[in-house]
C-alpha cells in the first residue's frame, strides 16, 4: 500500500539521495498512529458483553455499531492519498489523528448515538494512518530502504491489532473498565497527533499539486475502468472478511460461547490471528518477490487460510494445539496483501497511489456491509437466544464461502511478478 511520492526540491535531502531525519522522526510517530488505529479496530471484540449491556443492543446491533468503522474507512481511503499529494503531511496526517482521537473518546462516553458517531470518526481518521506513514517513509528514506520501512510499518499495525485483543482484554477486566480504556486510548492518540503536527516538516508549496480539488481524483478513473482492479479488490476484500469480521468482532465470543473457553484464554487465542499477519504478510510478500510470481503464493496463502478456517469450525474443540490454528489462519490471510501489489502493477505508474486508495475502498466497503449482515445471520441462527457452537459453526460457513470465492476471483487475476514480465 503506497502513496505517490512527491519530489523534494533541490537543496533538501530527498528519499532518493539520502536520509531526511525530520521525515524519519515523523514517520516513527506515524507508526504509533497506525498501531493505535489497529488496536481500536480490534479492541471491541474483547468487550462485546459490556457493549451489549451498555448500549442495550442485540447481536445484530453490536455488529452494526462496530461495522460503522468500515464505512468511513473505505470512503476516506480514497480521500487520504489525494489529500497528501495536494496539501502534504504537515496538516493532513495530524487531522486524521485528531479524527481518530475524537472518535475513540466519544465511543467511551457510553451514549449509544455518540458511540456510533465516534465509530464513524475512528474509521475516517484511521484511513490516513498507513497512507500517511508510507508518504513520510517515502520522503525520509533512500529508495533502497523504502520497502523495508513499509514492511516494518505494516508489521507495527498488525501488532496493534493483536495488542487490541491480548493487551486490552486483561486491562478492561482488571485495573480499568471498558469506558476508561477508550478515554485513555483517545488521550494517547491525541498526544500523538500533537507530536506529529510539531515534528512533521513543512513542505514547500511547489511540491504540492496545483490542480483543482476535483481534478486530484481524476486518476481513479483510470484505476476503476480496469477490470483487473475490481478482481484485486474482490479477492483481497473476501480474504479480509474472516479476520476483520470473524476474528476482530466475533473471535472472542466464538471461543467463549462456542468452545466455552475462559475469557483470558479466549482473548489470547483470538489475538493469534492478527499476530499471524505479522508473520504472514512480510513472509508471503518476500516469497512472491523472491520467485518473481504473485499468484502461486496467493493461492498457497488462501489454501492455508481455508484449511485453518475449516479446522477451527469443524474439528472438535481443543483437538489442535491451543494457539496453532489461529496463528495459521493469520499467516495464511497475509495473502490478502498480495492483490495490493498486483493492482499497482496492472495499472499505469502515474496512478499507483490512487490504485492503493481504490483497493482500500473496495476491500473495506465489503467489510462495512458484511459486519451487520453477519450479526443478523448469527441472530437469526440463534433464533434470538444465546449464541452457541452450532450457531457459530453454521454462521462461519460464510467465511469459508468467502475464501472459496476469493480463490475463484484469483484465477482471473493477471500474473504480474518479475518472472512473468521477463517471460514476455
Amino acid at each position: 500500500m503506497t502513496s505517490q511520492a512527491v519530489p523534494i526540491p533541490a537543496g533538501k535531502t530527498s528519499a532518493i539521495s539520502g536520509f531526511h531525519v525530520a521525515f524519519i522522526v515523523a514517520w516513527m510517530l506515524s507508526l504509533l498512529f497506525y498501531f493505535m488505529q489497529y488496536s481500536v479496530r480490534s479492541a471491541p471484540s474483547v468487550m462485546v458483553p459490556e457493549l451489549t449491556a451498555a448500549f442495550g443492543l442485540t447481536t445484530l446491533g453490536v455488529s452494526s455499531l462496530l461495522g460503522l468503522y468500515y464505512y468511513t474507512y473505505s470512503t476516506f481511503a480514497i480521500v487520504a492519498g489525494a489529500s497528501l499529494d495536494r496539501w502534504g503531511a504537515k496538516y493532513t496526517i495530524p487531522i486524521g489523528v485528531f479524527f481518530l482521537a475524537a472518535g475513540i473518546i466519544m465511543f467511551g462516553l457510553g451514549i449509544s448515538w455518540v458511540a456510533s458517531f465516534g465509530r464513524l470518526l475512528q474509521g475516517a481518521g484511521a484511513a490516513f494512518a498507513f497512507v500517511g506513514a508510507v508518504y513520510l517513509a517515502t520522503h525520509g528514506f533512500p529508495a533502497r530502504y523504502l520497502a523495508t520501512a513499509i514492511g516494518f510499518t505494516q508489521c507495527i499495525g498488525m501488532l496493534g491489532g493483536s495488542a487490541g485483543q491480548f493487551v486490552v482484554g486483561p486491562l478492561v477486566h482488571g485495573p480499568i473498565n471498558w469506558q476508561q480504556f477508550w478515554i485513555y486510548a483517545g488521550i494517547v492518540t491525541l498526544a500523538t497527533g500533537v507530536a506529529l503536527f510539531v515534528m512533521t516538516p513543512r513542505q514547500d508549496a511547489s511540491e504540492h499539486s496545483k490542480t483543482s480539488i476535483w481534478h486530484m481524483f481524476a486518476p481513479y478513473k483510470t484505476v476503476l475502468t480496469n477490470p483487473q482492479s475490481y478482481l484485486c479488490g474482490l479477492c483481497a476484500g473476501l480474504l479480509f472478511l474472516p479476520t476483520t469480521v470473524g476474528d476482530m468482532i466475533w473471535g472472542v465470543s466464538f471461543l467463549r460461547q462456542g468452545w466455552h473457553i475462559d475469557y483470558a484464554e479466549a482473548v489470547n487465542r483470538a489475538s493469534m490471528v492478527p499476530l499471524g499477519w505479522v508473520i504472514g504478510c512480510p513472509l508471503l510478500g518476500y516469497i512472491a518477490d523472491r520467485i518473481g510470481r504473485r499468484k502461486p503464493v496467493l493461492f498457497a496463502g488462501m489454501a492455508l487460510m481455508l484449511a485453518a478456517a475449516l479446522a477451527i469450525l469443524y474439528l472438535p474443540p481443543n483437538s489442535a494445539p491451543p494457539y496453532l490454528l489461529g496463528l495459521l489462519l493469520g499467516i495464511g490471510s497475509g495473502a490478502a496483501m498480495i492483490p495490493y501489489s498486483i493492482i499497482k502493477e496492472v495499472n499505469p505508474d502515474e496512478v499507483k497511489g490512487s490504485a492503493t486508495g481504490a483497493i482500500n475502498f473496495l476491500v473495506f466497503v465489503m467489510s462495512a456491509f458484511a459486519a451487520p449482515a453477519y450479526g443478523w445471520l448469527l441472530q437469526k441462527l440463534a433464533s434470538g437466544g444465546e449464541l452457541s457452537l452450532d450457531t457459530f459453526t453454521k454462521g462461519g460457513m460464510t467465511g469459508i464461502v468467502a475464501i472459496v470465492m476469493a480463490i475463484l476471483a484469483a484465477v482471473f487475476i493477471k500474473e504480474t511478478g518479475s518472472a512473468a514480465r521477463k517471460a514476455h
